[in-house]
């Protein structure tokens, strides 16, 4: 019988469990659903991938394969571990599947009308008690939360890429969220062996309300033919000791990403300073999206 206790009290880093986890749902096998569903797995709890395409799964799950090899490689993960942590994964195409779980996370695009539907549709499917957590990077927890009648059980979780290298994960309470469900998060993220900070829900949160701009600004001194990308990235990496260049991130992120953020903070901030440098968009009306598409501010063909 599943353990019903509170989610904080039953994760465990060992290889052996008194008591059946209780399951995680991830919504979306790309880049975050995809590292997500690998922490969660690593420290022990059964997950259901879940995404529309069979294709991205099997994707998804090939690329938790490959990291958890890199893992073992570095010596940080024992060389049987894998195939342990693999036997945790079960990949569904149907979000009903999600039905059981204690917490369901969403990692889709970060487009705001698909958010929302996934919300409604979960609020339908998932049980009573239930956490809904969303991995957005910039949209209003409390908005996504009106999409359901149980807004108290709404939270933003919001991880950094790559998910099992980065240890931040940004805990966004809505309006409404509760402190129960805030807690059971917080407590949830130390578990994986993340170090979990509340902010408060305003667009772009703190991580990007503050990278984003610089993003930006990075993208205008290309424009503007103040240095090329690689001149600029040195400058950032060798003066501000940032280990990887914005220019380089932004590619490393995805372009339509940054776009989409840096939208968002200016409908919900309303100020020019948010809006999207011209250069940034053309890029992505290119199709020009950064590593996932083999060209970005640099060539990854």
């Amino acid at each position: 019988m599943a353990d019903k206790r509170p989610l904080e009290y039953v994760g465990t880093r060992t290889a052996e469990y008194a008591t059946p986890l209780e399951r995680i749902a991830v919504i979306g096998a790309g880049q975050m659903g995809n590292g997500i569903a690998h922490v969660f797995a690593q420290s022990g709890f059964p997950v259901t991938m879940i995404d529309v395409s069979a294709a991205a799964l099997e994707k998804g799950k090939s690329t938790i394969a490959k990291n958890l090899e890199r893992q073992v490689k570095k010596g940080s993960l024992a060389e049987n571990a894998p195939a342990d942590i693999l036997g945790r994964v079960t990949t569904e195409t149907s979000l009903e599947k999600a039905s059981d779980a204690a917490l369901i996370i969403e990692a889709a695009t970060e487009n705001v009308e698909l958010k929302y539907k996934i919300f409604a549709d979960l609020d339908r499917v998932a049980r009573p008690g239930a956490i809904l957590a969303t991995n957005t990077s910039s949209i209003s927890i409390t908005d996504i939360a009106r999409q359901t009648k149980r807004p108290e059980n709404v939270v933003g979780m919001h991880f950094m890429n790559p998910v099992p290298v980065m240890k931040l994960v940004e805990i966004i309470r809505g309006l409404a969220t509760s402190d129960e469900t805030t807690h059971r998060v917080v407590n949830l993220a130390s578990q994986l062996g993340k170090v979990p900070v509340e902010v408060n829900d305003y667009p772009g949160f703190v991580a990007n309300r503050i990278l984003m701009p610089m993003i930006n600004e990075a993208v205008f001194c290309v424009m503007e033919g103040v240095g090329t990308p690689k001149a600029i990235d040195e400058v950032m990496q060798l003066g501000m000791n940032h280990p990887m260049g914005p220019l380089a991130l932004a590619d490393f992120i995805g372009l339509d990403t940054c776009v989409a953020i840096l939208e968002v903070m200016h409908d919900g901030l309303g100020n020019p300073k948010y809006a999207p440098c011209p250069l940034l968009k053309k890029y992505v009306a290119a199709g020009w999206l950064g590593r996932k598409s083999g060209r970005g501010f640099y060539s990854y063909s």
